[in-house]
Formats: C-alpha cells, sequence, structure tokens
C-alpha cells in the first residue's frame, strides 16, 4: 500500500555536513525498514520527508564532477567563508548559500513511481510553477537538468540546480533554487560544469528581494499538488 503522506521540516540555517548527516540517518532508516520488510514479508508503510533549509556559504561537488571546475584554492576558500564538500549526489559542482530555497525530499518513490526522469522532472515542474505565480516565465534546457529562463536563446541562465542520489527508490539530495542568493558566489566556480551559461535568481529577475517564507509556501504547494502528496 502506498504511503503518501509527507512530513514537511524547515530545517532554516543549516551548516551543510549536519544537514547531509541527518540525511543520510533519515536515508538508512528508510532503506533499513524496506529492507525490513522484504525480509519479514511485511507491509509496514515506509516514510516519505520534504525538507527545506538554508546554507552558509559551501560549493559542493557530485560524485562524477571534475574539482577543477572550483575556481578558489583553500585561501580563497577561507576568504570567501565558503566551504567545499566532495558529495554522493549526482551532478557536478554547485554552490549553495543564504538566500537559496534547498530542498531534500526524502521519499520512497515505491509510494509515487518508480521512474527517477519522472522525479527530476516533476521537480522541475514544481520549479517551473512558483516562477510563473511571480510572472516568470521559465522551462528547462534541453540535455540539462534544473530550471533555466530563456534556455532557446543565447541568453539562458540556471535559476534552479538539481542532483540527487537514489537506492532502492529512496531519494535524497534534491534542488538548490536561487530566490535571494548572492551571484557573485557563483564566479569561483563553473556551475555544473556549464562555463557558457548565466545564473539568474529571481530577486535579479523582479528587481526586488523576495519574500523567503511567501515562496516556500508556494513551491511546498506545487510540489505537493503534483506528486499528490497529503503534507503533515
Amino acid at each position: 500500500m502506498q504511503n503518501k503522506k509527507v512530513e514537511f521540516i524547515d530545517w532554516g540555517l543549516v551548516d551543510y555536513q549536519e544537514a547531509w548527516d541527518r540525511q543520510e540517518n533519515i536515508f538508512a532508516q528508510t532503506l533499513s525498514l524496506k529492507q525490513e520488510n522484504r525480509t519479514n514479508n511485511t507491509t509496514l508503510p515506509t516514510p516519505n520527508y520534504l525538507i527545506f533549509t538554508e546554507h552558509p556559504h559551501v560549493y559542493t561537488l557530485g560524485k562524477s564532477g571534475h574539482e577543477e571546475y572550483l575556481l578558489l584554492d583553500e585561501a580563497g576558500l577561507i576568504e570567501k567563508e565558503a566551504k567545499f564538500y566532495k558529495i554522493n549526489r549526482g551532478g557536478d559542482i554547485t554552490y549553495h548559500g543564504p538566500g537559496q530555497i534547498v530542498g531534500y525530499p526524502i521519499l520512497d518513490l515505491d509510494n509515487f513511481f518508480t521512474d527517477i526522469h519522472l522525479y527530476l522532472r516533476t521537480l522541475e515542474e514544481a520549479i517551473i510553477l512558483t516562477l510563473a505565480d511571480y510572472g516568470i516565465a521559465a522551462g528547462r534546457y534541453e540535455g540539462y537538468t534544473g530550471v533555466w529562463l530563456d534556455a532557446e536563446n543565447d541568453k539562458a541562465r540556471k535559476i534552479c540546480a538539481m542532483g540527487v542520489r537514489a537506492s532502492r527508490w529512496v531519494t535524497m539530495h534534491g534542488f538548490a533554487f536561487n530566490v535571494n542568493a548572492d551571484l557573485a558566489y557563483f564566479g569561483n566556480i563553473i556551475p555544473c560544469g556549464i562555463d557558457d551559461k548565466d545564473v539568474t535568481s529571481m530577486e535579479r529577475e523582479l528587481g526586488r528581494k523576495l519574500d523567503m517564507e511567501e515562496v516556500k509556501q508556494r513551491l511546498k504547494n506545487h510540489i505537493a499538488s503534483l506528486f499528490h502528496m497529503e503534507l503533515v
């Protein structure tokens, strides 16, 4: 039986390593329960979580990424008050920082649909719908994950990056959505290995700071609707 209930949690501003450890703990518990069901031929419901957070300045490199895309040495990281981690998600290098909604859905996709590509496209669609609420037309860029503006011309710019990990259909990691983020920090990397495209934010596009809580609420509702979740 599919469990459509999803616990929504907002961690607020949390150090990246701490958030990663918390994710890994929840992820491992869910995998353990799935294994227990398989071993004992039981059907205990697996939990689902939708976690929003923000991080202090940090660069993260996916397992298939290129460390040379980080353009700072150790002294440069210290100067920018930023950290750097090699992590176990897909994708290349990206930046997280204040003013960005970082989403970590830890879902058992057996409760929804077992299709990683559809999972990514559905998360992208939630971001696209949220941007549309503010009059920003966004879409996808063929061959790349994430959400883009003006993807059909030479002014293409990325507003949301994605990188996930999944095991036995349980997901972790997720997306980084630039709301009021300091875009100067993207100048210290080649984001996702793409050096000929720009990065943007809602603040840059609209010329004003956004109410983060309002954007979170809209995004949360779109995710819940698209996945047919029951948020608790």
